[in-house]
């Protein structure tokens, strides 16, 4: 990838700009997770129904993310994800103002869509700006995302409070989405990846390498799903402990990850990605450790924590070194790990209930905890240079 040399103020807002996208795309997840009652009560769906109807959202981001690389290396990550910026502000209206099940299912995949390409682009053009910068930025990224996810939550639930429908619900934050990336739009740092002739294949030796960076995505992310739909299971079921005290697992998870993430590009820069993420990925594994054998609520809690620390700085050093594997092709990379990291969210969760039937939830988690090990070990797979940390 060519790289004109910029001043700081323009390296500066094309920073923002990427931050901009990251909070609006965590919004628009935040808003429309917010609304979900409203919108199953409103349509009269079962709760399979609905089920269904969230389906579209994963098909969507799956299949936004097979397209999207090859129109990053194409056209540069600038030229996508300014437009999925905007049409992500348009697509979280739809959901509000379909008649049936079938309308729903539809509008959520042309969110999901619009969700998974903006991810992939912001997160190639994020990859752009750090190598502009030349140190770690990507972490920060990433927490931004959470807040943004934040956020759109509770907009979403004070408007319910105010009694708000769905369909303004969502007019009143796409007006806030379209905003910010219309900013982002001014902002946007003038960088495009070359073109990739058709046919051309990957360096040699670097197909394997952004799979192997794929898998781990896939194994961090599964603890994360783990986490949002189990840790406050675990802690009330096999813990004995209140609704109230058992959310906090999942409050003490997010909350150290979110932290993680704000602290993670200056741990980068001491300690390279491939050490932390080797440091990261042993914490994760002993603080889920410590949760399941411990025996003791408060235990519980301190253990998805350090879980929520360990996994937070992972994903974005995985991004940030399958964007710089092979530049000119860092679209498809970064589409090929975001797929199997969104594949671990999705089918974290299910894989933990099923295993959960057979041995019990405490033996389910364990798998999450041995995943998290497996990416201490092998975060060798981060080093793009021989002399990378």
């Amino acid at each position: 990838m060519h790289v004109t040399p910029l001043d700081r103020t323009t390296l500066l807002r094309g920073r923002v700009a990427i931050y901009l996208l990251f909070l609006l795309s965590g919004m628009a997840i935040g808003t429309w997770t917010a609304r979900i009652p409203s919108i199953k009560q409103g349509l009269g769906l079962s709760e399979g129904e609905l089920s269904i109807a969230l389906l579209g959202i994963a098909a969507g981001a799956i299949a936004g993310m097979q397209v999207v690389g090859h129109l990053i290396d194409r056209y540069g990550s600038v030229k996508v994800m300014l437009p999925m910026a905007f049409a992500q502000s348009v697509v979280l209206v739809l959901p509000a103002h379909m008649p049936n099940l079938a309308g729903l299912a539809i509008a959520l995949f042309a969110f999901g869509a619009a969700h998974g390409t903006l991810d992939v682009a912001m997160n190639a053009n994020a990859v752009e700006v750090e190598q502009a910068m030349d140190r770690p930025i990507m972490s920060s990224f990433h927490a931004v995302f959470s807040i943004g996810g934040f956020l759109g939550a509770t907009a979403g639930g004070l408007l319910a409070q105010a009694s708000f429908s769905p369909g303004a619900t969502f007019a009143a934050v796409a007006v806030v989405i379209a905003a910010l990336a219309l900013w982002a739009a001014r902002w946007a740092l003038p960088l495009t990846a070359q073109a990739v002739p058709p046919g051309t294949e990957p360096a040699s030796g670097r197909g394997g390498g952004v799979l192997l960076l794929g898998v781990l995505a896939f194994c961090c992310m599964v603890g994360e799903g783990a986490a949002a739909d189990w840790s406050s299971v675990y802690l009330s079921e096999s813990l004995g402990s209140s609704d109230g005290f058992a959310a906090a697992a999942y409050a003490a998870f997010s909350v150290m990850m979110t932290a993680g993430r704000f602290a993670g590009d200056r741990l980068a820069a001491w300690l390279g990605p491939v050490n932390l993420v080797r440091a990261c990925g042993a914490l994760a594994a002993s603080g889920l450790g410590l949760a399941l054998l411990a025996d003791h609520q408060v235990a519980a809690v301190i253990g998805f924590g350090c879980f929520g620390a360990g996994l937070s700085c992972i994903v974005p050093q995985v991004f940030s070194a399958a964007g710089r594997r092979d530049p000119a092709r860092a679209g498809q990379a970064l589409a090929r790990v975001s797929s199997l990291g969104y594949a671990g969210f999705l089918t974290g969760p299910v894989l933990i209930g099923g295993a959960a039937e057979l041995m019990g939830l405490p033996r389910a988690l364990a798998i999450p905890a041995l995943l998290a090990f497996f990416v201490a070990l092998t975060a060798g797979a981060l080093r793009t240079t021989p002399f990378t940390k």
